[in-house]
């Protein structure tokens, strides 16, 4: 891979690829897509880009579901974005609460760390989108561009304010897409030797 540039984009996954639950997303049929945003993610795919979701999942600690409900929401995730030709590249997730103080669990970096390393990059202007602050702090401290969606909390979030620098705002993952594809592509990132 000596040289070789990918593009990578990082996303949260509850209130920005599919709806929100104040009562945690506990299985695959409570799992449904936001209208336009796997179109959105084919469309990141046709651009060049690898798209990489992170998602805090306390349910796991918490007992609300287990490991092979967490991989059977992921599957229909999966599917029904393959049906309108969209990739995911990969899931990282915290399994861990609040209390568990990890490393992984955002607004910490940990998660984001573990994506530098898989794909052997420096995030230095990815672009990362949540719909709330704990997904664009850990995206911010590992050097990401935020990007911020009103679907799910997002709109709460921008109302309590303290985005990070720079943070761009959009009503969702489709809006936020077209605004990245139709701007400069950003830089390529290296890989790191």
């Amino acid at each position: 891979m000596g040289g070789q540039a990918i593009k990578l984009i990082i996303l949260d996954r509850d209130g920005v690829i599919n709806h929100d639950s104040p009562d945690f997303i506990k299985s695959p049929a409570e799992w449904q897509p936001i209208p336009g945003s796997l179109e959105a993610i084919a469309r990141l795919n046709q651009a060049g880009y690898r798209v990489v979701v992170a998602s805090n999942q306390s349910g796991i600690a918490r007992e609300l579901f287990d490991m092979t409900i967490l991989n059977a929401i992921h599957q229909k995730m999966h599917n029904l974005a393959q049906q309108v030709g969209a990739t995911i590249d990969a899931i990282f997730f915290c399994p861990h609460a609040a209390v568990d103080s990890c490393d992984c669990r955002k607004p910490k970096p940990g998660m984001f760390a573990e994506i530098a390393k898989r794909y052997n990059v420096s995030l230095k202007g990815v672009p990362t989108v949540g719909d709330s602050l704990r997904d664009l702090q850990a995206g911010y401290i590992s050097g990401c561009t935020p990007y911020l969606v009103l679907t799910g909390k997002g709109e709460k979030t921008q109302e309590t304010g303290g985005l990070p620098p720079g943070t761009m705002t959009f009503p969702d993952l489709a809006a936020t897409v077209q605004h990245l594809l139709k701007t400069s592509t950003p830089p390529a990132l290296h890989v790191v030797s």
